[in-house]
This record gives structure tokens, C-alpha cells and sequence, in this order.
């Protein structure tokens, strides 16, 4: 009895390190189907899966069984292998001729005569996934010793299977995850957390012409090329998203817009730990030779423009002075004051177009940084715009600086960007008493310079479009005058320069507010 518990306990170490070999689901169960007639000493064996969906016991591998049988299914509760998986439970027949639980199903299409079955349920975390089956011992009746070796087979068994189905499914999503990585256009680098590269796509590959540098890190993957900021200052930044720009000069220019985002995972606790970084790589090469081109363009019809339209607007002023001291025909008035008025309103565009073309040129390293005081600015804006506005009637300014706020910033680019923000304020608001309210606080790190207004308020829809270049809210919406829709981009060209952002709050018929969050 002894001998015999021994070599029990044998037979199932070897089966634990056999089956613990296994990760193929297929060869798994084949080797499970081998193992199981040995354990107990029976002629056969039988291994049916269920089925989640249809809740069906079915044969995955058959070893030996015609075609017919191996697609046979079975019900919860029915036969001996549907009575165990209902019941969780082992189950020994010893005469299965007699036994009303016995199905007869199998034996009458195999032609194979079943004179007893050991039935064990095989159970993860309290769910039954399948059933073994031990067919006919070969010698005597199946005990409960049998039964207690069996359960434990079955139950390595189990384990084997989800280990298995884990490895496929890990198996599986990582090959699904390589085909995107691989196929999306945009390059991508998978790092560890110090850079070093664990897999990039052919896109990223093409860019930085890996199979010519064989670079392992990122730090160096970007050779012949400037980056801003440099990938060791990316990867000693705490932030989760950092974004950067990639700029190759020759032999022909080549501009790529990048993220570094990092990746997280959970501890046993729950708590994120950082394993990695994924760098997105865009080639923006065709967007920004079209905005070189577009400011060359730009600043180009911009200075033609000043010349003539000096021309233009001296004589049309010295006419329109003529026409009205001297009483000449009313129709001389009338032709010179217009084309006075609408050669200013040009004079007016182009002067704001040069403007625009001057700060999209412009990079950090050209700011002229100084100390000043926000109240001090305002006020000199406001003065301006209330003589630039002076023909506009019921309009109040209003002004809420309860503290002392000074900013180190390029005074003549965020006059230029408030001036902005508050001709929008009153051009683009068409009630009867315009009221146009400045603040500035110092808040979290940033100074914050607002512009409010009492105007028709901007649909949520539009508050994502209202930067971009020429872009403008429909007229019919707000009544709008002449402009080309650059103030607001321009102004957000101002924010960027100098680290900071623009945002905007509004809501309909009750106004909108501007806001300008530079860091201090």
C-alpha cells in the first residue's frame, strides 16, 4: 500500500513537470489525453472543454475516436461527463452497462464498449472548464484511491489549460498589438525607461534611417538632425506627454513632429509604476515648407502693399481736405471721403498682416524679455483702443486688478496680443452698449490677463477653431466685419512663444472671455 501511494506520488510529480512544460494549448491536451489512462491504470481516456457560450461539453482532442464522435457535443447533465460538469463533482461507475447515468451515445457510434469511467471535473477558481475521463481500468475497479489520484491530475490539469489559454490570449494581443504598431504611418519607438529601444516600426525605421545607424537609444536616434528639446531632457521630465520637433536641414529639409508619452503599469497595490516610453513620430515636412511659403508670400504682398497704399491714402486725405474747404461738388466729397475711409481700413489689414508675418517668424531666442507691470499695460492698451474706437458709441471699459502683478515677458508682443483680444471684443459684438472688461492675477505659477466681453458669446463647437489661421465664426452668426481671422491666432502664437497658452470660456448671448496664462 505503501509501494503503491509512492508510486502515485511519482507518477504525479512527473505529470506536474510535464504538464508545466506545456504551453501550446493544442500539444497540452494531447499530452493531458496521454497522461490520464497512465495515472489510474485505465485503457482510455476522454478530455471534453466546455463551452462558455453554449454551455455544451465538447471533445477538443480525441485521440482514437472516429470523426462522427469527436463532434459530438454533450448537455449540463447529461451522461457522466455532463453529470460531473453540473455537479463539480468526481463520479466512479464501475458497471456502466447498468448505470442509468451512463450515455450510450458515444459507445454506439465508436463501437467501443465502456465497462467503467472515472469522471473528475477540472475546476479554476471554483468554475469547472472541463471534464477527464478514465475508461475501463485495467485491472479491477476504480477506489477512491484512484479517484483522489485522479482529482489531482485533474486538477493540474486545469491549471496547465489556463496557464495555456493566458499565453495564447498574452500570445495573441501582442502579435495584434506588433501588426498596429507596425502598420500605423507614423513612426514608433517602444523604450524602456532610460531610452533603451525595445522595438520600433518600419516607419520610424525610415525616418531616422535605422539600418544604417544601428542606434540602440533614443538618445542617439536622432542623428543629423536638431531636436527641441533634446531626448535626455524628455526623459528626465516628469510630464506624462512631451512633445518635441525634429528638424533636418540637409541634404533636404525634413521636419518631424514627435510625443513622448510614458507608460504605466499597476503594482500588486494598485499603484502606477513607470515602465517605458512610446515616441510618435508624424512628418510634417509638407505642412511647414507650405507655411514657409505662406509667410514668404504673405510678407511679401504685405510690404508691396505699403508703398502704394501710402500713396494712396496721402492724396486721397489732401482730395478729401480739398473737396470739403473748397465746396467742390458733392459728389467729389463723397468719392474722396470713401476711398480715404476704405484706404485707412487696407492701411489697417496690412499693418495687422505684417504683424502676424513678424511674430510667426519669430523664435524664442528673438524675445526681447523685460520686467513690466500687467495695470500698467492694460491702462497704456485701453488709452490706445478707446482713440482707435472712438467713433463707436456706448462703449465702457472696465478694469479688475486687485493685486500687484508683474510679468518678465516681450512687452510689445503681449500689447500687441491684448490689443488684439480687445478689438475682437468690441468688433465682433453687436449689442448697443459694449462693455469690454480687463483683469490680470497671478495664479498656480502663471499670470493670467483676461479679456471679457458682453457680446453674442461663441457656440461650443467653435471654441476648438477660433486659433487656427483665417479662420473665422460664421458672419450670419456674428455680424462680422472686415478682418482676415489672424488676431487670435496671433495671439496664440504669442502664448506659445513664450511657454504659455490661450484659452477661451463663453456662453451664448452672455458673452465670452478670453484668457492668457504665461508662466511667471
Amino acid at each position: 500500500m505503501i509501494l503503491q501511494s509512492q508510486e502515485s506520488l511519482e507518477m504525479l510529480v512527473m505529470v506536474s513537470r510535464l504538464l508545466s512544460s506545456k504551453l501550446e494549448i493544442s500539444e497540452l491536451l494531447t499530452t493531458i489525453m496521454r497522461l490520464a489512462s497512465r495515472v489510474v491504470g485505465a485503457e482510455r481516456a476522454s478530455l471534453y472543454l466546455l463551452d462558455e457560450k453554449t454551455k455544451e461539453l465538447y471533445f477538443d482532442v480525441a485521440l482514437g475516436l472516429p470523426e462522427d464522435v469527436q463532434k459530438m457535443r454533450f448537455q449540463l447533465g447529461e451522461g457522466m461527463a455532463g453529470s460531473c460538469a453540473k455537479e463539480a463533482r468526481s463520479i466512479i461507475i464501475n458497471d456502466a452497462a447498468s448505470d442509468p447515468r451512463h450515455s450510450k451515445k458515444a459507445d454506439a457510434k465508436s463501437g467501443y464498449t465502456t465497462r467503467s469511467l472515472l469522471t473528475c471535473p477540472m475546476i479554476i477558481k471554483g468554475k469547472v472548464i472541463g471534464v477527464v475521463q478514465a475508461i475501463n481500468k485495467t485491472d479491477g475497479d476504480f477506489s477512491e484511491t484512484d479517484k483522489n489520484n485522479f482529482e489531482a491530475f485533474a486538477s493540474q490539469a486545469a491549471i496547465a489549460i489556463e496557464n495555456s489559454r493566458l499565453f495564447s490570449s498574452v500570445k495573441e494581443e501582442k502579435r495584434k498589438m506588433e501588426i498596429v504598431f507596425k502598420k500605423i504611418k507614423e513612426g514608433a519607438i517602444l523604450t524602456d525607461t532610460a531610452g533603451e529601444i525595445l522595438i520600433l516600426n518600419s516607419a520610424a525605421d525610415l525616418y531616422l534611417e535605422h539600418d544604417k545607424y544601428k542606434f540602440s537609444n533614443v538618445t542617439a536616434a536622432f542623428q543629423g538632425f536638431s531636436i527641441k528639446p533634446a531626448p535626455e531632457t524628455i526623459l528626465g521630465c516628469a510630464q506624462t506627454v512631451s512633445l518635441f520637433e525634429v528638424c533636418r536641414e540637409k541634404p533636404k529639409k525634413f521636419y518631424l513632429e514627435g510625443a513622448a508619452i510614458k507608460l504605466f503599469k499597476e503594482d500588486k497595490d494598485g499603484v502606477s509604476i513607470h515602465e517605458g516610453w512610446l515616441w510618435i513620430l508624424s512628418d510634417i515636412t509638407a505642412q511647414r515648407l507650405e507655411e514657409h511659403m505662406a509667410r514668404n508670400f504673405l510678407s511679401l504682398i504685405s510690404h508691396k502693399f505699403k508703398t502704394p497704399l501710402a500713396s494712396i491714402n496721402g492724396y486721397a486725405h489732401i482730395l478729401n481736405e480739398e473737396a470739403q474747404s473748397k465746396g467742390l461738388p458733392e459728389m467729389v466729397k463723397k468719392s474722396s471721403g470713401t476711398i480715404l475711409a476704405q484706404g485707412l481700413k487696407l492701411n489697417t489689414l496690412v499693418e495687422s498682416l505684417l504683424d502676424f508675418v513678424t511674430i510667426e517668424n519669430l523664435d524664442e531666442t528673438a524675445l526681447n524679455k523685460i520686467s513690466f507691470d500687467a495695470l500698467e499695460l492694460i491702462n497704456e492698451t485701453v488709452d490706445m483702443m478707446k482713440i482707435r474706437f472712438r467713433d463707436v458709441a456706448n462703449l465702457t471699459f472696465k478694469t479688475a486688478v486687485t493685486e500687484t502683478v508683474t510679468l518678465n515677458a516681450d512687452r510689445n508682443l503681449i500689447k500687441n496680443a491684448l490689443k488684439c483680444l480687445i478689438e475682437n471684443a468690441i468688433k465682433f459684438n453687436p449689442a448697443p452698449e459694449k462693455l469690454v472688461i480687463l483683469s490680470a492675477q497671478n495664479r498656480d505659477g502663471h499670470t493670467l490677463l483676461s479679456v471679457g466681453d458682453n457680446g453674442p458669446g461663441i457656440p461650443g463647437e467653435e471654441l476648438e477653431n477660433i486659433f487656427n489661421k483665417f479662420y473665422q465664426v460664421e458672419a450670419s452668426f456674428t455680424g462680422q466685419v472686415e478682418g482676415w481671422g489672424i488676431g487670435l491666432s496671433l495671439v496664440k502664437k504669442t502664448a506659445d512663444i513664450h511657454h504659455g497658452r490661450i484659452f477661451a470660456k463663453s456662453q451664448l448671448q452672455r458673452g465670452s472671455a478670453f484668457t492668457l496664462l504665461l508662466p511667471l
